[in-house]
Protein backbone atom coordinates (compact mmCIF):
# COMPACT_ATOMS: atom_id res chain seq x y z
CA UNK A 1 0.00 0.00 0.00
CA UNK A 2 1.47 3.08 -0.84
CA UNK A 3 1.78 6.72 0.87
CA UNK A 4 -1.40 7.68 -1.04
CA UNK A 5 -3.39 4.67 -0.27
CA UNK A 6 -2.65 4.95 3.35
CA UNK A 7 -3.45 8.43 3.83
CA UNK A 8 -6.70 8.16 1.62
CA UNK A 9 -7.84 4.79 4.34
CA UNK A 10 -7.13 7.34 7.40
CA UNK A 11 -9.25 9.94 6.08
CA UNK A 12 -12.03 7.84 5.74
CA UNK A 13 -11.51 7.03 9.46
CA UNK A 14 -11.29 10.42 10.82
CA UNK A 15 -14.06 12.21 12.57
CA UNK A 16 -15.56 14.61 10.33
CA UNK A 17 -16.43 17.22 13.28
CA UNK A 18 -13.05 16.65 15.37
CA UNK A 19 -10.63 14.96 13.06
CA UNK A 20 -10.35 12.00 15.28
CA UNK A 21 -8.95 8.47 13.93
CA UNK A 22 -12.51 6.03 15.13
CA UNK A 23 -12.91 2.70 15.00
CA UNK A 24 -15.99 1.95 14.21
CA UNK A 25 -16.72 -1.75 14.86
CA UNK A 26 -15.20 -1.26 18.10
CA UNK A 27 -17.80 1.42 19.25
CA UNK A 28 -20.54 -0.53 18.17
CA UNK A 29 -18.77 -3.30 20.54
CA UNK A 30 -18.26 -0.60 23.26
CA UNK A 31 -21.61 0.36 22.81
CA UNK A 32 -24.07 -3.01 23.43
CA UNK A 33 -21.54 -3.07 26.38
CA UNK A 34 -22.46 -0.66 28.10
CA UNK A 35 -26.07 -1.09 27.52
CA UNK A 36 -26.20 -4.21 28.81
CA UNK A 37 -24.24 -3.17 31.84
CA UNK A 38 -27.96 -1.35 32.91
CA UNK A 39 -29.44 -4.00 31.82
CA UNK A 40 -29.38 -6.99 33.89
CA UNK A 41 -32.28 -8.77 32.64
CA UNK A 42 -30.38 -8.92 29.13
CA UNK A 43 -32.02 -7.81 25.78
CA UNK A 44 -32.54 -9.27 22.30
CA UNK A 45 -31.15 -8.48 19.52
CA UNK A 46 -34.08 -6.10 18.42
CA UNK A 47 -34.33 -4.28 21.68
CA UNK A 48 -30.16 -3.58 21.30
CA UNK A 49 -30.69 -2.33 17.83
CA UNK A 50 -33.42 -0.17 19.04
CA UNK A 51 -31.80 1.42 21.90
CA UNK A 52 -28.68 1.83 20.16
CA UNK A 53 -30.58 3.42 16.85
CA UNK A 54 -28.70 0.88 14.66
CA UNK A 55 -30.54 -1.89 12.59
CA UNK A 56 -29.73 -5.62 13.56
CA UNK A 57 -27.73 -6.05 10.84
CA UNK A 58 -25.29 -3.33 11.97
CA UNK A 59 -24.67 -5.57 15.48
CA UNK A 60 -25.07 -9.06 14.25
CA UNK A 61 -21.82 -9.92 13.75
CA UNK A 62 -20.35 -7.64 17.15
CA UNK A 63 -23.26 -9.46 19.30
CA UNK A 64 -21.98 -12.80 17.59
CA UNK A 65 -17.83 -11.85 18.33
CA UNK A 66 -18.66 -10.85 22.15
CA UNK A 67 -20.47 -13.82 22.71
CA UNK A 68 -17.90 -16.25 20.87
CA UNK A 69 -15.65 -14.13 23.36
CA UNK A 70 -17.20 -15.17 26.18
CA UNK A 71 -18.05 -10.92 26.97
CA UNK A 72 -21.68 -11.76 26.48
CA UNK A 73 -24.08 -15.49 26.56
CA UNK A 74 -28.02 -16.03 25.39
CA UNK A 75 -30.36 -17.01 27.97
CA UNK A 76 -32.87 -19.41 26.55
CA UNK A 77 -35.65 -19.58 25.20
CA UNK A 78 -36.30 -15.90 25.24
CA UNK A 79 -32.78 -15.17 23.41
CA UNK A 80 -32.00 -12.74 25.77
CA UNK A 81 -28.30 -11.31 25.72
CA UNK A 82 -26.54 -10.33 29.00
CA UNK A 83 -23.67 -9.73 30.28
CA UNK A 84 -20.93 -12.50 31.32
CA UNK A 85 -18.88 -11.95 34.09
CA UNK A 86 -15.91 -11.69 31.84
CA UNK A 87 -15.41 -7.73 32.43
CA UNK A 88 -15.44 -8.60 36.34
CA UNK A 89 -12.77 -11.02 36.23
CA UNK A 90 -10.81 -8.91 33.60
CA UNK A 91 -11.17 -5.81 36.29
CA UNK A 92 -10.15 -7.74 39.22
CA UNK A 93 -6.73 -8.90 37.90
CA UNK A 94 -6.10 -5.31 37.95
CA UNK A 95 -7.88 -4.07 40.90
CA UNK A 96 -8.11 -0.30 40.43
CA UNK A 97 -7.56 0.48 44.29
CA UNK A 98 -3.62 -1.39 43.57
CA UNK A 99 -3.40 0.33 41.18
CA UNK A 100 -3.69 3.44 42.55
CA UNK A 101 -1.45 2.83 45.56
CA UNK A 102 1.05 0.62 43.75
CA UNK A 103 1.34 4.22 41.78
CA UNK A 104 0.69 6.66 44.96
CA UNK A 105 2.87 5.29 47.42
CA UNK A 106 6.58 5.96 45.37
CA UNK A 107 5.28 9.49 44.40
CA UNK A 108 3.85 10.31 48.00
CA UNK A 109 7.17 9.39 49.54
CA UNK A 110 9.08 11.73 47.03
CA UNK A 111 6.46 14.02 47.83
CA UNK A 112 6.95 14.34 51.40
CA UNK A 113 10.86 14.33 50.92
CA UNK A 114 10.57 17.08 48.65
CA UNK A 115 8.33 19.05 50.72
CA UNK A 116 9.51 17.78 53.69
CA UNK A 117 5.89 17.43 55.13
CA UNK A 118 3.55 14.33 55.66
CA UNK A 119 0.92 13.50 53.13
CA UNK A 120 -1.94 10.96 52.75
CA UNK A 121 -4.19 9.54 50.31
CA UNK A 122 -8.14 9.39 51.19
CA UNK A 123 -11.16 8.71 49.32
CA UNK A 124 -14.73 8.21 49.66
CA UNK A 125 -16.47 5.08 50.96
CA UNK A 126 -19.79 4.32 52.50
CA UNK A 127 -20.25 7.92 52.77
CA UNK A 128 -17.27 9.43 54.35
CA UNK A 129 -13.79 9.94 53.50
CA UNK A 130 -10.99 7.10 54.46
CA UNK A 131 -7.40 7.20 54.45
CA UNK A 132 -5.97 4.97 52.71
CA UNK A 133 -2.09 5.42 52.27
CA UNK A 134 0.25 7.84 54.11
CA UNK A 135 4.16 9.06 53.70
CA UNK A 136 5.82 10.61 56.47
CA UNK A 137 8.31 13.70 56.66
CA UNK A 138 11.55 12.16 56.35
CA UNK A 139 13.01 14.94 58.84
CA UNK A 140 12.52 14.82 62.67
CA UNK A 141 9.20 16.77 62.55
CA UNK A 142 5.71 15.70 60.99
CA UNK A 143 2.00 15.41 61.14
CA UNK A 144 0.60 12.28 60.15
CA UNK A 145 -2.79 11.09 59.45
CA UNK A 146 -3.39 7.39 60.28
CA UNK A 147 -3.99 5.11 57.58
CA UNK A 148 -7.79 4.19 58.06
CA UNK A 149 -8.76 7.07 59.64
CA UNK A 150 -12.23 8.15 58.94
CA UNK A 151 -12.56 11.70 57.92
CA UNK A 152 -15.66 14.39 56.93
CA UNK A 153 -16.59 15.17 53.58
CA UNK A 154 -17.73 18.63 54.92
CA UNK A 155 -14.93 19.77 57.47
CA UNK A 156 -11.55 18.62 56.00
CA UNK A 157 -10.17 19.69 52.88
CA UNK A 158 -9.58 16.07 51.58
CA UNK A 159 -13.13 15.70 52.07
CA UNK A 160 -14.38 18.96 50.23
CA UNK A 161 -11.73 18.12 47.16
CA UNK A 162 -13.41 14.62 46.81
CA UNK A 163 -17.39 16.21 46.84
CA UNK A 164 -16.13 19.32 44.74
CA UNK A 165 -14.74 16.78 41.76
CA UNK A 166 -18.05 14.49 41.30
CA UNK A 167 -20.30 14.90 39.21
CA UNK A 168 -23.21 16.75 39.83
CA UNK A 169 -25.44 13.71 40.57
CA UNK A 170 -23.01 12.12 42.88
CA UNK A 171 -22.70 15.30 44.80
CA UNK A 172 -25.95 15.70 45.37
CA UNK A 173 -26.03 11.97 46.04
CA UNK A 174 -23.48 12.32 48.83
CA UNK A 175 -24.90 15.20 49.98
CA UNK A 176 -28.34 14.02 50.25
CA UNK A 177 -26.83 10.87 52.41
CA UNK A 178 -25.09 13.69 54.39
CA UNK A 179 -28.30 15.39 55.29
CA UNK A 180 -30.01 12.29 56.25
CA UNK A 181 -27.31 11.48 58.33
CA UNK A 182 -28.27 14.05 60.70
CA UNK A 183 -25.84 16.76 59.29
CA UNK A 184 -27.32 20.03 59.57
CA UNK A 185 -26.22 21.76 55.72
CA UNK A 186 -26.56 25.20 54.29
CA UNK A 187 -26.72 23.36 50.94
CA UNK A 188 -26.65 26.52 48.95
CA UNK A 189 -24.10 28.20 50.65
CA UNK A 190 -21.61 24.35 50.34
CA UNK A 191 -22.26 24.49 46.61
CA UNK A 192 -20.86 27.28 46.04
CA UNK A 193 -18.02 26.74 48.28
CA UNK A 194 -17.56 23.21 46.50
CA UNK A 195 -17.84 25.38 43.10
CA UNK A 196 -15.00 27.69 44.16
CA UNK A 197 -12.64 24.13 44.96
CA UNK A 198 -13.50 23.05 41.05
CA UNK A 199 -12.86 25.80 39.97
CA UNK A 200 -9.54 26.82 41.61
CA UNK A 201 -8.54 23.42 41.47
CA UNK A 202 -7.86 22.63 45.14
CA UNK A 203 -8.39 23.33 48.69
CA UNK A 204 -6.40 24.93 51.36
CA UNK A 205 -8.17 25.69 54.60
CA UNK A 206 -7.03 25.69 58.47
CA UNK A 207 -7.48 22.58 59.79
CA UNK A 208 -10.66 21.92 62.05
CA UNK A 209 -9.58 19.70 64.35
CA UNK A 210 -5.32 20.65 64.96
CA UNK A 211 -4.52 23.96 65.67
CA UNK A 212 -1.62 25.30 63.55
CA UNK A 213 -2.23 22.69 60.86
CA UNK A 214 -2.90 24.17 57.19
CA UNK A 215 -4.49 21.62 55.17
CA UNK A 216 -3.42 21.75 51.42
CA UNK A 217 -5.71 19.15 49.32
CA UNK A 218 -5.84 18.09 45.24
CA UNK A 219 -7.57 15.52 43.09
CA UNK A 220 -6.70 12.50 41.95
CA UNK A 221 -8.84 11.99 38.65
CA UNK A 222 -10.16 10.10 36.61
CA UNK A 223 -11.12 9.72 32.90
CA UNK A 224 -14.46 11.87 33.67
CA UNK A 225 -12.87 14.55 35.24
CA UNK A 226 -13.99 13.25 38.87
CA UNK A 227 -12.06 12.79 42.38
CA UNK A 228 -11.22 8.60 42.52
CA UNK A 229 -8.80 10.60 45.68
CA UNK A 230 -7.57 13.57 47.06
CA UNK A 231 -4.17 13.65 48.07
CA UNK A 232 -3.68 15.77 50.84
CA UNK A 233 -0.73 17.82 52.93
CA UNK A 234 -1.02 19.04 56.65
CA UNK A 235 1.16 21.70 56.49
CA UNK A 236 3.19 22.71 59.64
CA UNK A 237 5.05 25.46 59.54
CA UNK A 238 8.29 25.65 61.32
CA UNK A 239 9.03 28.22 63.97
CA UNK A 240 13.01 27.39 64.50
CA UNK A 241 13.68 27.55 60.56
CA UNK A 242 11.36 30.31 59.08
CA UNK A 243 10.20 30.26 55.32
CA UNK A 244 7.77 32.58 54.21
CA UNK A 245 7.71 30.34 50.72
CA UNK A 246 7.21 26.93 52.22
CA UNK A 247 3.43 27.10 52.34
CA UNK A 248 3.43 27.84 48.37
CA UNK A 249 5.99 25.36 47.34
CA UNK A 250 4.61 22.86 49.19
CA UNK A 251 1.21 23.82 47.12
CA UNK A 252 2.94 23.81 43.84
CA UNK A 253 5.00 20.44 44.60
CA UNK A 254 1.50 19.02 45.84
CA UNK A 255 -0.34 20.13 42.61
CA UNK A 256 2.88 18.83 40.24
CA UNK A 257 2.71 15.32 42.59
CA UNK A 258 -1.40 14.90 41.92
CA UNK A 259 -1.33 15.75 37.96
CA UNK A 260 1.64 13.03 37.49
CA UNK A 261 -0.44 10.48 39.19
CA UNK A 262 -3.74 11.24 37.37
CA UNK A 263 -2.11 11.26 34.10
CA UNK A 264 -0.57 7.53 35.54
CA UNK A 265 -4.05 6.34 36.09
CA UNK A 266 -5.42 7.25 32.55
CA UNK A 267 -7.37 10.43 34.25
CA UNK A 268 -7.48 13.46 32.77
CA UNK A 269 -7.52 17.11 34.40
CA UNK A 270 -10.36 19.32 33.40
CA UNK A 271 -8.89 22.01 35.50
CA UNK A 272 -6.32 24.28 35.41
CA UNK A 273 -4.53 24.59 38.51
CA UNK A 274 -3.80 28.07 39.60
Amino acid sequence: MNDSTTSTVKDKDKDKDGGRYRAPALEKGLEILELLAGRPEGLSQSEIARALNRTVGEIFRMLNCLVEHGYLSIQRPSDRYILTLKLFELANRNSPLERMLGNALPAMRELAGSAEQSCHLALIEGGHGVVVAQADNPGHIGFAVRVGSVISLLSTASGRVLLAFQTPEDRQRLLARAVADGERLDLAALQRDLDAIRARGFEEMDSTRIRGIRDVSFPVLDHRSSAVAALTIPFIERLDAPDREALARTRELLGRATSALTASLGGRSGVAVH
